[in-house]
């Protein structure tokens, strides 16, 4: 398996496209950063005293506002000439966020911060919208319809060791000092992420977009069943999205599962929870890669069908132990098959979605995500209480293996005639 130069681009991409590649890359080592910091949030609401709905809200409240807007301001972008500066700027935005939890609890109280820092990402959730959507638009025009392997498996694989070595450091740091102030100085200091991204993500240049003509004489009845007229004419979308939906519900109704296990039931440590991170990260920079080998030799479905199947099975493992060396392997393992789940579900997705018409359906896409993002942790965390967090992992699991059964169904091809 031969890693290429992260900052290189195929051969065949010139000129401004070339510069596009690289900038994304770069791009990627801020966000590597800042994605340490989301790691450690959960933790930190927990050590605080969160309740299990508390954490479970930080995953579900970004859905809420998706649910709610993702659709509308997917038809607002739409009629951009424009996209980078939304990405580019929604990026800044969401990812100062983390500078502002780590200010917080030098004003207020213990007891009231996880209340305060739980408002501050109420707010970020209009921004993460907009980057949600905007972010496949951005990488699809970089990437083309040739290079999305390409284009994602370095991003990913970048930020994945970016990400790796520095939750290793940040574990070791933050048993070092004391709560809470390791984790408010580890916050504000992984903003510096966002800078870097903002910086290099805004330089992309595409051409400018061609918004579809629309009649400003239509009721706002008939631009809501056209709309989705329009969504529900392509079958292949819609029969893909529904069947993601399925198995993200499982994905993301362990969310907030996996950081209460670790602390309450695992016992980990931050160093412990810093060296799992580590080892989830780091293999992404191999992952990537030897799944973009697999689709090449075996094609998509082969690597749709792996990591769906892999994932599914991760959560009921994952509950059946509390050795930690057991714990880092697996979570290793579930790394290399999320790599493999982040590039086929982002081509799949991509190839179902009308060129011109990419923000509008891409914030369809999403609002269902959002839908399963909003429901699926609080589910979660209430079946925690019952069944134990062990349980809840067990249901997640299960819920993620109809979703590959799903996907391993094919739908018969119709017969043509002549």
């Amino acid at each position: 398996m031969k890693l290429p130069h992260w900052f290189s681009a195929p051969a065949d991409i010139i000129g401004i496209q070339r510069n596009n590649f690289r900038y994304v890359q770069i791009d990627a080592i801020g966000i590597g950063l800042a994605n340490v910091a989301g790691n450690f949030l959960p933790i930190f609401l927990t050590r605080l005293g969160a309740t299990n709905f508390q954490v479970g809200l930080l995953n579900s409240m970004p859905a809420v506002t998706g649910l709610l807007l993702a659709i509308f301001i997917g038809r607002y972008l739409q009629t951009r000439h424009k996209i980078v500066p939304w990405f580019s700027g929604a990026r800044l935005l969401v990812v100062s966020c983390f500078a502002l939890t780590g200010i917080v609890p030098f004003f207020v109280s213990q007891q009231n911060a996880v209340v305060a820092i739980l408002i501050v990402w109420a707010v970020a959730t209009l921004p993460q919208i907009v980057l949600n959507v905007s972010f496949s638009v951005v990488m699809n025009a970089v990437a083309g319809p040739t290079h999305r392997y390409e284009l994602m498996s370095r991003r990913w694989s970048l930020l994945g060791l970016t990400s790796a070595i520095v939750a290793i450091i940040v574990g070791q740091l933050l048993d070092r000092l004391s709560f809470p102030r390791n984790y408010q100085l580890i916050f504000i200091g992984l903003t510096f992420g966002g800078v870097i991204s903002y910086i290099f993500s805004s330089r992309i240049e595409l051409p400018d977009l061609s918004p579809p003509v629309s009649s400003t004489h239509r009721t706002f009845r008939e631009q809501f069943r056209d709309y989705f007229n329009l969504v529900f004419s392509q079958r292949p979308f819609v029969s893909f999205i529904l069947k993601r939906l399925v198995f993200i519900t499982g994905v993301n109704l362990a969310g907030p599962l996996f950081p209460l296990y670790f602390v309450r039931e695992v016992k980990a440590t931050d160093s412990w929870i810093g060296i799992i991170n580590f080892a989830q990260m780091f293999i992404m920079v191999f992952g990537y890669f030897f799944w973009v080998a697999q689709s090449r030799r075996r094609g998509s479905r082969f690597v749709l069908l792996c990591t769906t199947l892999g994932l599914a099975l991760y959560p009921a493992l994952i509950a059946s132990t509390e050795n930690l060396w057991l714990i880092t392997i697996l979570a290793g393992s579930a790394s290399i098959l999320q790599t493999g789940i982040d590039l086929v579900f982002f081509d799949e997705l991509m190839k179902t979605v009308p060129i011109e018409y990419s923000a509008t359906f891409v914030s369809f896409a999403q609002s269902l995500h959002y839908l399963s993002l909003m429901a699926a942790p609080l589910i979660g965390t209430a079946l925690a209480t019952p069944l134990g967090l062990g349980g809840a992992l067990l249901v997640s699991a299960g819920i993620r293996m109809i979703g590959f059964l799903l996907f391993m169904i094919r739908r018969p091809r119709q017969q043509t005639s002549g």
